[in-house]
């Protein structure tokens, strides 16, 4: 999701701007994006928080939906503004001020044996949910009344294979920062529920990496991993993606490389990490996984498990000399999943990308690859004054090289008019089916020519629901900083 999202993304934001204000706090890289990009947010989302020609195959439609998702790649200074509803369809609202969206259910806190015990009215909320939801499984008095034993019992309670599909998907469809949600019935869900050591989690990434390529034609999937329990902490895994790339300190104090991603490295090389012998500017990092009983743990990212876009522009032949590339699948990996008073700290989900994530914020945040500068100059645009709009000129050919690549190459991605389009489409269909559909417009805006989207003319509920992607304040430090260890 563009990442996610959960979601594509980038993930962190700071959550403190109310209607017609700006804050220029940030714990900026923390998406998608990433489009579940999820950006969870990313997201992861990241990010993000989701696909380019978006394939018709359930759940490639999907990835758009997590990935750019997901909750989006590259996180977003938050800049909310009023957002104006207009058109027959969208819901008018009294000039007033917003309260901040509801706080993130707070991660589960563990002392040596794991977690506190699950909210009992959560669990039940959750179950009535999925019976209400899933007609089939019969009354929900039998199963709460099992559930609710259960965690009288251990403090916490396990989700059928059925409630964890349904728990997953519904999360996806809740993530208020991912622009991809249209598809969220189709998502993958992988149950390793059963998998909590280090080495076991980060073969399993790698397969999820693997099988949400598809051979380009990108699936939205979730690989859930251990919960947080009151007798077991559940893995943690460090980075913001699986796949992120090194950012290198030089003397001068450039860096080569991702610039969010330096102090990551560095903390990384001190851990026992080698770079290779000639650093470059997409040098894949390992993942890090940590358990209480093992700590954290490197594992290099096998060259299979990585597909790379190589950038190359339609009508500007020397773009493909810059030599950049970008990964076809934004996997957003350190946001906690909740469902129903259950936190699932390590769920890696992804979508597909939206190409404004890699375009708009990978390639042309100026903290990021900075890559218009560059752009401008090659294309000979006068950059003496701002007023000559050179940056927006470098700024969509940026983003005209990432859609043709990945299009060319058969890798799926999509582009921001289209998926806007796509959100207002889910949107209908939430409030049909008798559903508020929360969407934070600081992330559902896409970062290059939002106005022009119909995403950008309209009010939008904030408050968050649950099942629902959140990234913890301890997740976003190990991903930006490489530490300190969730467990000491």
């Amino acid at each position: 999701m563009t990442a996610g999202c959960p979601v594509h993304v980038e993930p962190t934001r700071v959550e403190t701007a109310r209607p017609g204000t700006a804050t220029a706090v940030r714990p900026r890289e923390a998406a998608p994006l990433v489009v579940v990009a999820l950006a969870l947010a990313g997201a992861t989302v990241g990010a993000l928080g989701l696909g380019g020609r978006v394939p018709v195959d359930p759940w490639g439609l999907l990835a758009v939906a997590l990935g750019g998702v997901v909750l989006a790649d590259e996180v977003r200074v938050r800049v909310r503004r009023p957002a104006r509803s207009v058109g027959s369809r969208a819901r008018r609202r009294t000039a007033r001020t917003r309260p901040d969206p509801a706080p993130a259910p707070p991660a589960p806190t563990h002392g040596p044996g794991g977690a506190a015990a699950v909210d009992v009215q959560e669990a039940v909320e959750f179950i009535e949910l999925f019976h209400a939801e899933n007609p089939e499984a019969g009354p929900a008095g039998a199963r709460i009344a099992e559930v609710t034993r259960e965690i009288d019992r251990t403090g916490t309670y396990r989700h059928t294979p059925e409630e964890l599909v349904f728990g997953a998907r519904v999360a996806w469809r809740n993530n208020a920062r991912c622009i991809g949600r249209l598809y969220w019935r189709s998502l993958q869900v992988r149950d390793l529920r059963s998998v909590s050591d280090a080495a076991g989690v980060a073969r399993a990434c790698f397969d999820h990496l693997r099988a949400a390529d598809n051979g380009g034609k990108i699936r939205p999937m979730i690989t859930v991993f251990a919960p947080e329990t009151p007798q077991r902490p559940a893995p943690r895994i460090w980075n913001e993606q699986l796949i992120r790339y090194a950012g290198y300190e030089r003397a001068d104090g450039h860096v080569l490389g991702d610039p969010r991603y330096r102090t990551f490295t560095e903390n990384l090389v001190r851990r026992g990490w080698r770079p290779p012998a000639t650093p470059g500017q997409f040098d894949v990092l390992p993942l890090v996984v940590e358990t209480a009983e093992e700590g954290p743990r490197l594992f290099p990212v096998p060259p299979d498990a990585v597909r790379e876009v190589e950038l190359e522009h339609p009508d500007l032949p020397w773009f493909a000399e810059l030599g950049m590339r970008w990964h076809a699948v934004p996997v957003i990996s350190n946001n906690r999943l909740s469902i129903g008073g259950v936190s699932y700290p390590a769920a890696p989900f992804n979508g597909w990308y939206m190409g404004t994530e890699i375009g708009a914020r990978n390639l042309g945040d100026s903290d990021r690859y900075d890559l218009i500068p560059e752009v401008a100059k090659r294309m000979g645009l006068d950059t003496s004054d701002e007023a000559t709009l050179w940056r927006d000129q470098a700024l969509v050919e940026i983003n005209r090289a990432v859609l043709h690549s990945f299009e060319t190459q058969g890798v799926s991605i999509t582009d921001h008019h289209t998926e806007s389009r796509r959100f207002l489409t889910h949107l209908e269909k939430e409030e049909r089916n008798g559903r508020s559909c929360p969407a934070d417009w600081s992330w559902i805006v896409p970062p290059m020519s939002g106005s022009l989207t119909p995403v950008f003319h309209r009010y939008y509920d904030t408050e968050d629901q649950v099942p629902n992607f959140f990234t913890d304040a301890g997740a976003t430090t190990r991903a930006l900083r490489g530490g300190p260890p969730a467990f000491r």
